[in-house]
This record gives structure tokens, sequence and C-alpha cells, in this order.
């Protein structure tokens, strides 16, 4: 028996999370997307389904096979790439949720988000290009001058050129406070930029004439740290009379990457021959404020990454589990009877319903969080903005995290499931889980996000934006219960919430003491229990909408008791992790910070 194609993600899903858990046409009713209705979500979701399957993910395994090639100074890219690269523009890629105003489809995000997974299952490398352009354009659309938009912002949501982030130095690493590359300012406007970055991914290529970098640099004189650095667009060509000259921005060196192979990550070397012109993007001295901008929304991208990167490998483990014949049930007597699926074993099931645990709750946690984008941005009244602007930034930290973390072991089950075959080359699951470890680490590793979390986003504002968690929680568990779901889960999830809420006070009350350190300590520990709680209430959300379903006679039936099981699972499985994780996190245990170097 073959095993079926990879749908890459379950269509099912997706249409259960935008039309039954988070009603994304009533979006519809504000003016910033009174033209769409769920027929254009439709229109939109379907192509990027079709092309997903049909063109890029074939691309997927040749490109990881042979990656871009450092040859004369220049980065060569996949031949497979320059094919994909303008269908993927012309589909819509790269505005599918910026306004008309400037050349975009002005769709939800929720619902680019989820037709982006498609794409990003099929093959990230080549999304990572386009993901990075719309990013870089949208610091230019939200903060650059007219001239700034004009040369730089619209070729770049044309796909005419690209565009990266470049903050990293190989001195400074994500501590953006030592950023030393400098700018200085000439009479003709621009800056002449001097200075080294590593970790550019897309810093050059050969799909595109031109790479606009969104570079962070020091103004000559600028005070030191954060408050020092400004940011500036810098071309790897600049305009003179009409064409492209080069703009004395050099490949340094490449990055040997173990997974987004297609995608080349770079040393870059600006100023060389002292004639790299850059040019100031907003004011100065605001660089990474303005740059928090892409980050968090690359923050974004990189979980719904990570949920795809999960997804496409369970589907893949999914499909051998009902094809691959091994073995017999337990207390079968008869040797010769014919051997079952795998799927017929009970640990094989139990690997695949924590893999659809994980890939589940990850996609509905980025279609919420991308959900609270789109109502910080366009609700109707400014109080509805900032309440949905608070929750998208507590909840951000937790969905690059959560699907990243938990995706890998996802992925490493997806091996599991393959046995002795998943380890090896033959079969994708391993390339999978080369690409889902740099989603634990890049656009902050997991312990920024949980210093980020606990040092910052609880707490700020006397903990709205918890208390906003807190309504939406008590939410869902109020249509949990209408729809008849398991009392006992809405009753757990309500203990965990209050659990965290007193875990929280405690920990801030050590930091306005004085004990920052106290405080932090396990902020890792409580990023790792706020996103089961978070994911929790993912579950809930979704099982309440499965027993509607059921209760309407929608089908197929047996998709609502999946749903069911797995929530059930995370209800009984993960969320009793949180009592001892808050418990560890208050002890402020110290194993590891009093550990002396000297004594590993």
């Amino acid at each position: 028996m073959t095993a079926p194609q990879n749908p890459l993600l379950n269509d099912r899903d997706v249409d259960f999370l935008l039309y039954e858990v988070l009603d994304a046409p009533r979006l519809c009713a504000l003016p910033h997307f009174a033209d769409h209705a769920r027929d254009t979500f439709d229109l939109y979701l379907q192509s990027c389904r079709r092309f997903a399957r049909e063109v890029l993910f074939p691309t997927y395994r040749p490109v990881d096979e042979a990656p871009p090639r450092f040859q004369d100074g220049a980065i060569s890219v996949h031949p497979l790439l320059k094919q994909v690269f303008q269908p993927m523009v012309d589909l819509g890629v790269l505005t599918a949720a910026r306004p008309a105003a400037v050349g975009g489809q002005q769709l939800p995000l929720v619902v680019a988000t989820l037709a982006g997974a498609y794409l990003m299952a099929a093959n990230l490398s080549a999304c990572g290009y386009l993901g990075l352009t719309t990013g870089a354009a949208h610091l230019i659309e939200a903060f650059g001058d007219d001239a700034l938009k004009t040369t730089f912002m619209t070729r770049m949501y044309a796909g005419e050129w690209t565009g990266t982030m470049a903050l990293t130095e190989p001195q400074a690493g994500s501590s953006l406070a030592d950023v030393q590359a400098r700018a200085t300012p000439t009479d003709a406007g621009h800056y002449l930029v001097r200075g080294s970055k590593i970790f550019i991914s897309g810093g050059d290529h050969d799909l595109t004439e031109n790479i606009v970098h969104l570079t962070l640099a020091r103004i000559d004189g600028a005070p030191p740290g954060i408050k020092g650095v400004s940011l500036f667009a810098v071309p790897k060509r600049r305009i003179e009379e009409g064409r492209l000259v080069p703009n004395d921005v050099e490949v340094a060196g490449m990055i040997h990457k173990i997974g987004w192979r297609g995608l080349p990550s770079l040393s870059l070397s600006f100023g060389e021959k002292d004639d790299c012109h850059g040019y100031l993007v907003g004011r100065p001295h605001q660089g990474v404020a303005y740059m928090f901008q892409m980050m968090n929304e690359a923050r974004i991208m990189v979980g719904v990454n990570a949920a795809a990167t999960a997804s496409v490998a369970y589907h893949e483990a999914l499909g051998y589990a009902l094809t691959r014949r091994q073995g017999r049930p337990l207390g079968a007597k008869d040797p010769t009877a014919p051997q079952v699926p795998i799927l017929e074993h009970a640990d094989v099931r139990r690997m695949l319903l924590r893999q659809k645990a994980i890939v589940e709750g990850s996609l509905a946690l980025v279609a919420t969080t991308a959900r609270c984008a789109d109502l910080a941005a366009h609700a109707a009244g400014a109080e509805e903005r900032e309440r949905a602007a608070r929750l998208l930034d507590l909840l951000t930290p937790i969905a690059k995290t959560f699907p990243a973390e938990k995706g890998f072991e996802a992925n490493a089950l997806a091996i599991q499931v393959h046995g002795g075959y998943g380890y090896s080359s033959e079969h994708l699951p391993e390339a999978w889980l080369r690409d889902q470890k740099l989603n634990t680490i890049h656009e902050g590793t997991t312990g920024i996000q949980s210093l980020d979390l606990l040092g910052r986003k609880v707490v700020a504002g006397g903990g709205a934006a918890l208390a906003a968690l807190g309504e939406e929680i008590q939410q869902a568990i109020g249509r949990a219960a209408r729809a008849g779901v398991e009392p006992a889960w809405g009753e757990r999830l309500a203990a965990s919430l209050a659990l965290l809420g007193e875990l929280t006070a405690h920990l801030g009350g050590a930091g306005m003491r004085g004990d920052v350190e106290g405080m932090l300590r396990h902020s890792a520990d409580y990023l790792e229990l706020t996103a089961v709680i978070v994911v929790a209430w993912q579950w809930l959300a979704m099982a309440a909408a499965a027993r509607e379903g059921l209760a309407r006679g929608a089908p197929p039936a047996g998709f609502y008791e999946g749903k069911l099981c797995a929530a059930q699972y995370w209800f009984a499985t993960e969320l009793p992790r949180v009592e001892a994780l808050a418990a560890l996190c208050r002890s402020g245990e110290d194993s590891y910070a009093r550990m002396q170097p000297a004594w590993f």
C-alpha cells in the first residue's frame, strides 16, 4: 500500500480554526477588512494550498541537498528557487496582509498566516526570502520617508528587490546594545556605513538584482547602549544616474548550516572602501525601537514556520504508520495472520497523538496571535486595540517558542515512528528535524524569549496583559461549558490560571524588592508553564468548537472526535505539569545559579 500524498497541513484543521474556532469572517465587519468575506479568504487559501503542494513541495529535497554556493564573492542559489520565486510573488505572498495603498491584498493577518503555513511546510527556505522582504519593506512603510518608500519599499513589495534584517555582529550576538557598526553623515544626505554583520539570512543571492539591508548602526557621536543605535536602509547596489552601481557591501563568508539550507546565512562587510551609502530610516537613535516591529513579526513568523515544519513531519509519519505493516496485535495467537499497519500499535498511536496535540495546538496558538495583531491594528475602538496589543505582546514570545521547542520534539517523534528508516537521509523527517532546530535559536533564543515574557510582558502595565489573557481564558471556559465539554477540563484550566497569577505576583514582588536575579532565575520554566496553560486554552476552545460541530451533525464526526481526544490528551498529560513547574519557579532553587564555571 502506497502512503498518501503529504498534505503539508490538514485543510479541515485550517478551516476549523478560521471558521469554527476563531470566526475569522467576523473581522470583515471592521472597515479595514470590509472588502473581504469567506469567499476571498478561501480563494487565497486554495491558491496557496495548490501552489505549495504541486509546485513548491517537490523542490524541497533538491534544494536541501544542494545548498547555495559562495564563489567569486557572490552567492548562487539552487536553480529551482529561481523558478519558484516569481510565482510566489505573483501569488501575492509579499503583500497579502499589507494595505491596498501599498499594493497589498489587505487580508487579515490570521488568514495570510495560515495560508503561508502551507508554503512554509512545503519549502521553508523559499519562503524565507519573501518573509524577510515583507518585514523589511514594512519597516520602511512604517518609519521611512517618501523618498525611501519610492526607492526601496515599492520595489520590495513588488518582488523586484528583496530585503534582510542586518542586526547581529560577531562581537555582540543578540546583545544589540553592543552594536559597533558606524554611520558617518555626509553633506549629500546619506551616511557612510562601516562595519560587519553575521548570520544575515538571504544577505546575498541571485534571485533579484538588488537586496536592501535594514541595518543597525551608530551615528558618529551617538550615546552608548541601545539609545545610540539607529536604523538604515543599506542596499547592495545603489542608484546613480538611473542605474544600479555597487554600494560597497561585500559577502565576507557563508555559514554552513545544518538546516534551512536553501536560504544562505552570511557574514557581510559594509564600507571596506569607505563607499557604502546608508539612508536613515526614521529618527536618529530609534533603531532598536523601530526594529522591534520587524523582530516581533519575525518571531511570530518563526512560530508559524515551526508549526508548519512539525506539521509536515507529522503528516509524513501518519502516512507511513498507515501503510507500514509490521507485527500483530497484542494477544494475537496466530503467527501466520497478516501483519498489521503499525498505526494499530498503541505506542505508535501515542507518538502520533502527541504530535497531533503539539502541531494543532501550535497552529491554533499562532492563528490566535495573528488575530490579536489584526485587532490591535484595526479594531474599531481604541480600548479594544490597546487590549489586543497587550495580548499580542504577551503571546508573541510564547507563539515563537512553544511551536519551536515542542515542534522539535514532534519532529523527533516523526523520526521515531519511521523507526530505522527515519534515521536515514532517504526519508525526509531527518531533514525537517534539522530545519526545526534553528527555530529555537534565531529571532531570539528560548532564553531571551523567557526573559522578555517574565521580565517585561507579564508585569507591564501592572499586569494588564495577563489580566486580558485571563479574560480570554474565562470566555473559553464558558463556551466549553455551554457546548458540553468535560467540566473538569475547564476547572483544571481555571485552577492553573489562578496559579499562574499567584506565581507572577510572587515573582514580580521579588523583582520590585530588587531581587531581579531571583525573579528571573527560572524564567525558562515560567515560559514553559505559561505556554502549557496557553495551549490548554487553545485546546479547550477547539474542544468547544468540536462539541458544537457534533451537536449540529456537521461531518465528519471522526474529525471532531479526534479533536476531543487530542484535547483530552493535553489536559491529562500536560496541564498537570504546571503545578510542579510553578513550585520550582517559586522555590528559587539555585543549583545552576550558584554553579561556578570551574565546577563544570
